[in-house]
Parts: structure tokens; sequence; C-alpha cells
């Protein structure tokens, strides 16, 4: 498998992965990643955004299997990064491709910023447990700026 950044011919796989994911755990639902207006188009989202980026993982044939970006999270908080929208397909999962997505977007978020922040559900037990295990700690409430109102979960990284 591969990493790479996001290429335009992504978006439809990518969104779809997004989508088919949040629908199997019920999370299709308003304040959630489901809804954001940029799920079409993720390269442009990304490319037009400074110190932002996002990274394809592709099969041996090229067949995006999943992702995951870093943004700038708030303009109320300008050292700190949001990972955004880590998702991979189903038989994909378990190799540890988790990781190395985020192994990648946590380097890219070291040289540009001071923290990482991220929101997340209590239910995706094996994401938090991920999150956890790479340094990621526990907040008991979102940070001012957060714009998924669904979101029960919330963790914070210094880079």
């Amino acid at each position: 498998m591969n990493i790479r950044e996001i290429e335009e011919r992504d978006n439809p796989a990518l969104e779809k992965i997004i989508k088919q994911s949040l629908e199997s755990f019920g999370l299709d639902i308003p304040g959630t990643a489901y809804f954001d207006p940029q799920l079409a188009c993720l390269s442009n989202f990304y490319q037009d955004q400074p110190n932002a980026k996002y990274w394809s993982l592709t099969n041996d044939e090229g067949e995006v299997l999943g992702g995951v970006g870093i943004a700038p999270f708030s303009p109320h908080h300008p050292g700190i990064c949001e990972l955004q929208k880590l998702y991979i397909k189903p038989e994909a999962q378990g190799l540890g491709m988790s990781k190395k997505l985020m192994e990648t977007a946590l380097g890219f978020a070291d040289q540009h910023y001071t923290h990482c922040y991220l929101e997340t559900m209590e239910s995706l037990q094996a994401a938090n447990r991920l999150y956890e295990r790479l340094g990621f700690r526990r907040l008991e409430s979102p940070l001012e700026g957060s714009e998924h109102g669904t979101m029960d979960r919330w963790y914070l990284k210094e880079l």
C-alpha cells in the first residue's frame, strides 16, 4: 500500500469511503463530516488552504482505500491544526494503515503547528485507542471554533 498526496481523481472514491464509513456507524447525520460542503472536492479544499494537505492511501493497483488530512483549525487558535477525515475502507483496516496515515499527517503538522486537535465519537473505540497510543490527550470539551457539533470526544496533541 502507498500513501501519496491527494489528486483530483481521488475525490469521488474518498467521498464514497467517508460516507459509507459514517453510514456504517449510524453517523450519516448533521454535525458530522457526512455533510461537509467540501466532501466532494477534497483535493481543492486542501490545496486552497495554507499549511494544509490531504493524503490518499492506495493499493498497488492505484485503488483509493482511504485517507487523512491536516488543516488549520480556527483563527482563534493559530498554532493548532486539525487532523481531519481519517477513513479507511474495511478491507484495509487492521493492517496498521491508519497509524501510518496519522504518522504522515503528524509529521507534516509538526513542521507548521504546535498542537494537533481532533474530534471524534466515543463509539469509535478502535480509533480512540489509536489516538491515545499516538499521544493525543482527551479534552473535556471541544475547542472554541469547532464545527462538528455532534462529536462527543475531543483530543489534543502537542507536536
